[in-house]
C-alpha cells in the first residue's frame, strides 16, 4: 500500500491563516488503531490536525486536534425533533465555553435543499455573524464550501496522484482559499463527515 503522508510529525507553532492558497490532505482514518476520525496532512506531508474518535460512528461529542493533540475545536451534536445541527466550540484553554459556540452548521430539509445542504452560521457570538453553505454535486466526496454571496471559500474533492490516478474515496484534497482560518473549515469538514457517516 502507497504512503498517504510523506513524512512524519513537525513540531514548529501552528498558524491558522495563511495569505496565500493552501492545499491539505484530509484521510479519513484516524491515526490510533480501531479509532474512527481523519488525519490531515499540509502541502509538505506534515501532520497538521486530526480527530479521534473512540466512540461509533456519527458520534455526539468529537474533538478536532491539532498534531501535538491540542483540542482546537469541540464539535456537539444538538437534537431536535425533526433535525439535528452541530455546534463547534473553540478551544483555547483546557475548557470550553458551551455558551458560546464559534460555529452552528444546521443540514437543510431534502425537499427544500436545493444544492446547499448545509447552512453554516460563524461567528455566533458576534454581532453579526458569517453566513456559509456547503455546496455539493454529484459525490458527497465533492463539495465547496462558498460565503452568502457565493464565494469560494474552500473546495473538497477526491484526490489524484501525481500521474492523475483518483484514490480512493477516504483521501481528499481541501484547497483553502487566502486568508480564511484552516482550523475553522476543519472544523466545517468534519462536521460534513459526521452528517455523512464516513467518521
Amino acid at each position: 500500500m502507497g504512503k498517504v503522508h510523506p513524512q512524519a510529525l513537525v513540531s514548529s507553532d501552528p498558524c491558522y491563516l495563511s495569505s496565500k492558497q493552501e492545499s491539505f490532505t484530509v484521510w479519513m482514518k484516524s491515526l490510533v488503531l480501531s479509532g474512527k476520525g481523519c488525519t490531515v496532512f499540509d502541502s509538505d506531508g506534515h501532520v497538521v490536525y486530526r480527530v479521534d474518535n473512540y466512540d461509533s460512528k456519527s458520534s455526539n461529542e468529537v474533538h478536532l486536534m491539532d498534531f501535538e493533540g491540542k483540542v482546537l475545536y469541540t464539535i456537539l451534536r444538538k437534537k431536535l425533533k425533526l433535525l439535528g445541527f452541530w455546534e463547534g466550540y473553540r478551544c483555547d484553554g483546557s475548557e470550553i465555553d458551551k455558551t458560546k459556540p464559534g460555529f452552528q452548521v444546521r443540514k437543510t430539509l431534502r425537499l427544500l435543499r436545493g444544492d446547499a445542504p448545509c447552512n453554516i452560521t460563524v461567528g455566533l457570538d458576534k454581532n453579526q455573524p458569517c453566513q456559509y453553505k456547503i455546496e455539493s454535486w454529484t459525490s458527497k466526496s465533492t463539495y465547496t464550501i462558498v460565503d452568502k454571496c457565493g464565494a469560494l471559500i474552500a473546495e473538497v474533492q477526491r484526490k489524484q496522484s501525481a500521474c492523475g490516478v483518483v484514490l480512493g474515496e477516504d483521501v481528499m484534497t481541501l484547497v483553502v482559499e487566502p486568508f480564511i482560518d484552516h482550523s475553522l473549515i476543519m472544523g466545517l469538514v468534519v462536521v460534513y463527515s459526521l452528517i455523512n457517516s464516513k467518521m
